[in-house]
């Protein structure tokens, strides 16, 4: 288990009954977490301090509930790296604040790489790349970075996020199938001395490509092992998918990079909470060269 327990930013209140309350900054968000199946020792609901809820809709969806006026987005930090917030449908916000154990990781990687060579072009490839968190901090590290995301949205929001970081140059930003694109990359001959993929449960390309993860990732994972340089310097697997266990993740990535060399670490990634337990919220694997 790793804990993103460096957050000043944000903070997990109170959990239960299938739901979590969190302040993003000065905004206090109450969310469903499918991880959340304890009971509360009050009723969240009837808080004073809630300024949005996320109701669930039996038909699929949801929406949220307004109880106080506050910014239709606003920037929260990590260190030196700066994201913007913003209530979207389906519950998100925008970022995904445990991955901070991650970037932290990342970034040690790429700065160690630099400080031995310091002429040293990193590049790394960002799949599934969302609103860039792990693009900013790798970016933030002195690598360049290929962002790709199927959402045109998303990745102009880690456009944003750059910018806000004060990242304006180094960033190669895709909007494709992350399939399609990695094929046509070792067509190419192009490679990439990192590779992050956070892939989604389920979900379609632009084109209407049908990704399933229990039946897309390792295939997956052996493309993207093809574009990985000479001298790699690590390879992330990151899921959401409840019941995908930190287990599987490190099979795929021991299978997949078997005679490469190196090792692989997988764990449960969790936030803290005020009340003394952590929140699990997903699993990664990363294996280093």
């Amino acid at each position: 288990m790793k804990i993103a327990g460096n957050w000043k930013d944000y903070r997990i209140l109170a959990t239960g009954d299938g739901m979590k309350l969190e302040r993003w900054g000065d905004v206090t968000l109450l969310r469903p977490d499918p991880q959340v199946i304890w009971k509360s020792s009050s009723d969240l609901f009837s808080r004073p301090d809630i300024d949005a809820v996320y109701h669930r809709s039996d038909k699929g969806g949801g929406g949220w509930e307004v109880r106080k006026a506050f910014p239709a987005e606003w920037k929260i930090s990590y260190g030196d790296l700066n994201f913007l917030i913003k209530p979207m449908g389906f519950k998100h916000t925008g970022l995904f604040p445990e991955q901070a154990v991650n970037w932290d990781a990342m970034r040690a990687l790429i700065s160690q790489a630099k400080t031995l060579s310091p002429e040293r072009r990193i590049k790394v490839l960002n799949l599934f790349a969302y609103t860039g968190g792990a693009t900013v901090a790798c970016a933030k590290a002195g690598a360049e970075v290929c962002h790709v995301d199927a959402a045109k949205g998303m990745v102009e929001r880690a456009g944003e996020n750059a910018r806000l970081s004060g990242i304006n140059s180094g960033i190669r930003y895709i909007v494709d199938d992350c399939t399609k694109f990695v094929r046509r990359e070792i067509r190419r001959g192009n490679r990439y001395d990192a590779i992050i993929m956070d892939p989604p449960s389920y979900g379609r390309g632009p084109g209407g490509e049908m990704w399933k993860i229990e039946d897309s990732l390792f295939d997956f994972a052996g493309l993207c092992a093809q574009l990985l340089s000479d001298n790699p310097l690590f390879m992330l697997i990151n899921s959401y998918t409840t019941g995908l266990q930190p287990t599987v993740i490190d099979n795929i990535l021991s299978l997949t990079l078997r005679g490469m060399g190196g090792q692989t670490q997988s764990f449960e990634v969790c936030l803290p909470t005020d009340e003394g337990i952590p929140l699990p919220c997903g699993a990664s694997g990363l294996h280093t060269f």
